[in-house]
């Protein structure tokens, strides 16, 4: 994989990316000390309910949290930088105000995200290593995977390819699970939840594509509708020359749209695991969602009573095996498919968890000692009620009884406190204000033989902004890398700009090596990490 630093000779010369802002920068440093400081009473009054014997937890959880935040930096070096790059290039904004700019919306969409995209990450990781997330081999499991991620997202930045810290996450967890089902071998692990892993790859695969031929269309039309009426639309800039105010207005709401959209996907792929950072080192104070209302726990009750009724009845009334019924649940869930006793260990185990919670106004009232269990029960149910669903013989209040009791769980243990938005946003910010350059001349000035227009530039962010939006309508992760160059790329080929070969062959190798390059690097780290914890 080749260093591609130079622009093709049909282009003029590089746009100058270089130089500061006083102003921008001090006004990004007034924002990360706010932004660090209220991170830090946030943080602080959470671990102040907090006893430990040992200073232990603290010590790994600020170690995992600086890597999780690393991961997110380095992500800001890449995918952040795309947003901003159609915008310097049509001369619509200064570099260093884009890069503010686009930092804002970016921060806005953390803060405005659901999770759900933090927790399909999640989800393609073992169940077992999930409910262990505190041992030895949960941590040898986040550290693995994230400094797998940074460390081939940091490679590809050297080299100035946009690569898809998606891709390179998501591959990291793959060579996790995989690890992990080698290193027990014949013990039961259940690896990596490859039904997940499909609909991840599905939206990573078809997204560029989409992105490609939408954006290419989109040109098309708007050649066809506008030319004659606004020809400038279809020109490169002039020098220096700003766009007409028209055109610069679109094109700033495009780039909007896009930090926007990315903030709100590509920013939750360290939140879900910051999540699991928190509840492994400290789970009294973020296991379960304390933000539970008294009216939700109430609920949640009569959920469960409902829910045991049910899976009785699928069961026909067989009685639970001996000992755990979270063994047996587990079980199922580790080979994909019901076993004879997973109904009524099933039913088991929600009674007990009821026992646990019922008649308390919070789920802060549950004793320290027993948070962990408990979020991790919730959990496991929350996993097998689609092998549930599945049962012969299920009728429509048996299946809206589980349905009912899996929204009740997932608000009880998916959640995102404030704070680690802010920090994430932060992370993103600061990663882009520093390694934005690379990406930004790349997608500017290495995929097309010609300048990008406006209505390139235009095309490829309104594309860009709807596939990303609707992957994160869906829960699904999306590559703001693969979907803004490849929308970029797309309006070359429709305006007959030419392609740079070169650079499109070496976008196509990042693709195709970074998914095994991170299965094998997280894989052997955390076979590594595994033997050394």
């Amino acid at each position: 994989m080749s260093d591609i630093t130079a622009s093709s000779p049909n282009l003029p010369p590089s746009k100058t990316l270089d130089g500061g802002s006083r102003m921008f920068l001090w006004l990004f440093a007034v924002v990360l000390l706010i932004g660090v400081a209220y991170t830090a009473i946030q943080l602080g009054g959470d671990l102040s309910t907090v006893r430990s014997p040992s200073a232990l937890p603290f010590v790994l959880l600020g170690i995992a949290l600086a890597i999780a935040l690393g991961f997110e930096f380095v992500n800001g070096f890449h995918d952040t930088a795309n947003a901003v790059a159609t915008v310097i290039y049509t001369n619509a904004l200064p570099a260093n105000f884009a890069v503010v700019w686009s930092g804002f919306f970016n921060f806005l969409g953390v803060l405005t995200s659901s999770g759900g995209v933090a927790f399909a990450i999640v989800s393609l990781l073992p169940v077992e290593l999930i409910l262990k997330v505190g041992s030895a081999a949960g941590f040898a499991m986040v550290f693995a995977l994230l400094i797998a991620a940074i460390l081939w997202n940091l490679l590809t930045w050297w080299v100035g390819l946009p690569n898809s810290s998606s891709h390179t996450l998501i591959g990291s967890i793959l060579g996790v699970g995989l690890a992990n089902q080698l290193i027990n071998g014949a013990n039961g692990a259940s690896g990596v939840n490859w039904a997940q892993v499909n609909n991840v790859f599905q939206a990573l695969f078809w997204s560029p594509l989409a992105g490609f031929v939408l954006a290419g269309a989109l040109l098309w039309v708007l050649k066809l509708a506008l030319a004659k009426r606004y020809p400038g639309l279809f020109n490169a800039p002039e020098g220096a020359k700003p766009p007409p105010l028209l055109i610069r207005g679109l094109l700033i709401l495009t780039c909007t749209g896009v930090s926007f959209s990315h903030g709100a996907n590509d920013g939750q792929k360290g939140m879900g695991l910051i999540m699991l950072i928190l509840i492994g080192t400290v789970p009294t104070a973020y296991a379960l969602n304390g933000a539970i209302t008294p009216n939700q726990m109430a609920a949640f009750h009569t959920t469960s009573q409902a829910t045991v009724a049910a899976l009785t009845t699928l069961s026909n009334n067989a009685a639970a095996p001996s000992g755990d019924p979270a063994d047996a649940v587990t079980l199922a869930v580790q080979k994909k498919a019901l076993q004879p006793d997973t109904l009524p260990a099933l039913a088991a185990l929600v009674g007990n968890i009821d026992q646990q919670i019922a008649n308390r106004a919070s789920m802060k009232d549950i004793p320290g000692d027993q948070v962990r269990n408990v979020r991790n029960d919730i959990y496991l149910v929350d996993t097998a009620i689609p092998l549930a669903l599945k049962a012969p013989g299920i009728n429509a209040d048996e299946k809206k009884a589980l349905t009912s009791y899996k929204k009740a769980g997932t608000a009880a243990t998916q959640f995102i406190p404030d704070w680690v938005k802010v920090a994430v946003a932060l992370a993103l910010g600061m990663g882009t204000m520093v390694g934005w350059k690379r990406i930004v001349r790349t997608v500017g000035e290495r995929i097309g033989k010609q300048h990008l227009t406006y209505a390139q530039g235009l095309s490829a962010e309104v594309v860009a902004m709807g596939l990303i939006q609707a992957g994160t309508a869906y829960h699904l992760p999306m590559s703001t890398t693969h979907v803004l160059t490849s929308g970029v790329a797309g309006t070359m080929a429709a305006n007959g700009s030419g392609l740079q070969w070169g650079t499109i062959r070496n976008l196509g190798a990042a693709w195709v090596f970074t998914l095994p390059a991170s299965i094998i690097i997280s894989g052997v780290l955390y076979t590594i990490f595994h033997a050394i914890f």
